[in-house]
């Protein structure tokens, strides 16, 4: 159950130009060996000629690879920043995240004062049908070429498209549940063998399609990874929780969500029971340190073997090739978030597949349907039509040359460098020693003061982060913060949704809200500022102050009545706080006499725990905002714990195991605000979204907003159904949103021509969007 870093990988389309600069490694500048390869002159879009020119190589910090290079199968964003230099997108974005529709001959886009033009492979046309479907029509420009020269066509296009629908395709991708026409009747009729013999149970005596050997094994394997997962979790119980009742089998199972089991057999049958077939998805989501490897030893021999058991589509009906050079996907319905799945990162057929098995009236795709396994030999070594040529990884760097092919003309600087660092320091020492050129650390107070040192400054009187030494270029982070409470652990009577329970987080949460500006300013200085509203301000559907209906959270008392007043000090906005937190707990059935609490209701306590990952030190943004509310607290007769955590993974386990009652953390985002991930609860048709274990919320109303903003591509129609979605969460009152914090950037100024890096770097256009240009002085 240890959190993973894992990425989903939403916008395979887009990573050039909203993809995640992850970054860091360290030290080095060394360049791979020369080729014969001469330096070439490719015509851009504007009709300019460029050659490459420099030939140091650029070195980027980047963090540990895990060396899945594949546009397919990457699990982590330094990974996907790896193949995302060697890929383009059938789509790509502006500086806003807007999908660029018309990239053949550019489209121009104003941004902060300026006009910006973005080309792109492709043409899109969008019609919505009176039937309700949504033809989606792609043309792809004339003349692209991969890196090894030969041509990309739209035949590589449907090749792409359909080893991201195969049956047993298990990447991140999540392109085949878009509501593509003809998409459930072509991986219909086809299974994997381990989803086979598990539905076939254990007393099967067919072997029509597998030997009685193979399924012996299976089961075999599948009870000791059960059983072995399930004793790693009461060892780690037993050794982290015993002050929150982990003395024995029963409990430790209870506190990670499995109670009723009293031996090691009945839990690992429990977890069984709970995931079935999906193996792999148990040991990762309750593992508490081992890996599917280590507890089941080559699940691919089952995992990736498909078998025929009846009819299945021979092609996709909803995906058709319309010309030379021309596709269109027609989908059932219309989907707001499919824009960004159907621009998927265009795969060389010949590289990643096989030509020989293309052949599109005959409905061959390029390789063996159900048989991946020509895709995944590529995993480690990413090819594509990007603008630089993946060359090797070694010794913990990753080495490019320049694409003389990329259709945006070939890069400036010929060879580029990820490497890896341990550690934000190394990151920072990398770029003031000169064996990193671009990077990105946190951008603490502590960093701040590193960079104003190396830049001359003076730390106690001067900020300065653009200096001889280092230029530091900042946009805000694709999240946010927040303080979460679980509303099935910090509720009143075991009822979650009811009104009773809510008051009981709103009087806490009225508190904690009151001590953000304090807290964020003390941490992050200019460099972060308070939201109040869980959804990243990069996000277009965030609501703004200007707004109608916008109000800042938990500013209103158990009556609805506003808290505070414009011309109010810290001090009175304190005092006002607790005295409206005192009308939350009087409303949620606690017992309130002369401004203090005196009772709890049954189920529910004078005292609870907040949770926070500090590295035991104190050292986060929300640190001080616990503190603060702790000592107001106490004066009303309420106790609030702070549990500060050296080690954040014991916050996601315990998390997962429903015994935090409250915690500080931070959320990722995408381009697109969708909330099913995080707050969707799942009705007769969908699964629960596979985040909403932590806040736990259940609200049907909630649901179906989701849903209707899904179900419609009009900004405005969806920003006015996430602005009820948010109210709605407020009014729960799981989470306290806190901060939206700045990404830096920094770049050696000695080393880097800061006048070719890419102008206007925002959240979604990242520096590496017009990599092409950049250079070394």
């Amino acid at each position: 159950m240890k959190k993973t870093l894992r990425l989903v990988a939403l916008l395979l389309a887009l990573v050039m130009c909203i993809g995640v600069f992850a970054a860091c490694s360290c030290g080095g500048d060394d360049k791979p060996e020369e080729t014969t390869q001469k330096p070439d002159e490719t015509e851009k879009p504007g009709g300019d000629t460029e050659p490459v020119v420099n030939t140091t190589p650029l070195v980027v910090g980047y963090s540990p690879f895990n060396e899945k290079f594949s546009p397919f199968f990457s699990e982590t964003a330094y990974d996907q920043d790896v193949w995302a230099m060697t890929q383009i997108g059938l789509l790509t974005s502006d500086r806003t995240g807007s999908v660029i529709e018309k990239g053949i001959n550019g489209t121009t886009v104003a941004y902060n004062g300026k006009d910006y033009t973005y080309y792109g492979p492709a043409d899109l046309t969008i019609t919505e049908n009176e039937d309700g479907t949504v033809d989606y029509d792609f043309v792809l420009k004339d003349g692209l070429k991969f890196s090894d020269g030969e041509a990309l066509t739209i035949d590589d296009v449907i090749f792409t498209m359909y080893v991201l629908s195969d049956p047993t395709y298990d990447g991140s991708s999540t392109f085949f549940a878009l509501p593509i026409k003809g998409m459930q009747e072509y991986r219909a009729g086809i299974d994997t063998l381990l989803n086979m013999i598990y539905k076939a149970g254990r007393e099967n005596t067919d072997f029509t399609f597998w030997t009685e050997e193979k399924q012996t094994n299976f089961w075999a394997k599948y009870d000791a990874a059960a059983l072995g997962l399930a004793q790693e979790i009461v060892d780690y119980c037993l050794a982290n929780y015993g002050a929150y009742g982990a003395v024995d089998v029963a409990s430790s199972a209870a506190l990670w969500g499995f109670g009723g089991n009293a031996t090691i057999e009945e839990f690992a049958a429990a977890l069984q029971a709970e995931y079935k077939a999906d193996i792999a998805t148990m040991i990762n989501k309750e593992n508490a340190g081992s890996s599917v490897d280590d507890l089941f030893p080559n699940l691919a021999e089952y995992s990736t073997v498909a078998i025929q058991y009846g009819e299945s589509a021979a092609n996709i009906s909803g995906i058709v090739k319309t010309g030379a050079n021309s596709l269109r996907v027609t989908t059932t319905t219309i989907d707001a978030t499919a824009i960004y799945q159907l621009g998927v990162t265009i795969a060389p057929m010949h590289y990643y597949g096989d030509k020989t098995l293309y052949n599109y009236e005959e409905n061959k795709f390029g390789f063996t349907k159900a048989d991946l396994a020509i895709v995944r030999e590529k995993t480690t070594k990413p090819m594509g039509a990007g603008p630089y040529k993946f060359l090797k990884y070694e010794d913990g760097v990753v080495y490019f040359e320049a694409n003389e092919n990329y259709y945006l003309g070939t890069p400036k600087t010929k060879y580029i460098n990820f490497q890896q660092c341990l550690s934000d320091d190394d990151k920072l020492n990398g770029v003031i020693t000169g064996t990193i050129d671009i990077t990105d650390p946190s951008f603490s107070g502590k960093t701040v003061k590193a960079i104003t040192k190396a830049n001359g400054g003076d730390q106690e009187t001067e900020v300065k982060v653009n200096g001889d030494k280092i230029t530091t270029n900042t946009v805000n982070n694709l999240g946010y913060g927040y303080i979460g409470m679980c509303a099935t652990v910090l509720n009143v009577g075991g009822q979650p949704g009811s009104d009773a329970s809510k008051s009981l987080r709103k009087a806490f949460a009225t508190v904690l809200s009151v001590y953000r500006d304090v807290a964020i300013d003390s941490y992050y200085g200019e460099r972060a500022s308070v939201i109040n509203y869980p959804i990243s301000d990069t996000s277009w559907a965030a609501p703004k102050s200007t707004d109608e209906g916008y109000k800042v959270a938990f500013s209103v008392d158990a009556a609805g009545n506003d808290i505070y007043t414009s011309t109010m000090t810290a001090e009175q906005k304190y005092e006002a706080a607790i005295k409206a937190a005192l009308t939350f707990f009087e409303a949620a059935g606690y017992t309130v006499v002369d401004g203090k609490v005196t009772a709890a209701p049954e189920g529910a306590s004078l005292e609870y725990e907040a949770w926070i990952p500090a590295d035991g030190v104190g050292d986060h943004p929300a640190f001080m905002i616990f503190e603060e509310a702790s000592k107001a607290l106490a004066d009303i007769g309420v106790t609030l714990k702070i549990k500060d955590l050296s080690d954040s993974s014991e916050l996601w386990d315990a998390l997962r195991a429903n015994s935090v009652a409250m915690w500080a953390a931070a959320w990722g985002a995408t381009v697109d605000p969708d909330m099913y991930q995080i707050y969707f609860s799942g009705d007769e048709t969908h699964d629960a979204g596979g985040s909403n274990y932590q806040y736990r919320i259940d609200d049907v109303e909630l649901n179906k907003l989701i849903l209707d903003a899904r179900a419609s591509t009009d900004k405005e129609y969806r920003k006015a159904m996430y602005k009820a979605c948010l109210d709605i969460i407020i009014d729960w009152a799981v989470e306290v949103p806190t901060y939206q914090r700045q990404n830096a950037i920094i770049f050696s100024t000695e080393r880097v021509n800061l006048d070719t890096i890419t102008p206007d770097i925002t959240t979604f256009y990242g520096w590496m969007a017009e990599i092409q240009n950049t250079e070394l002085k």
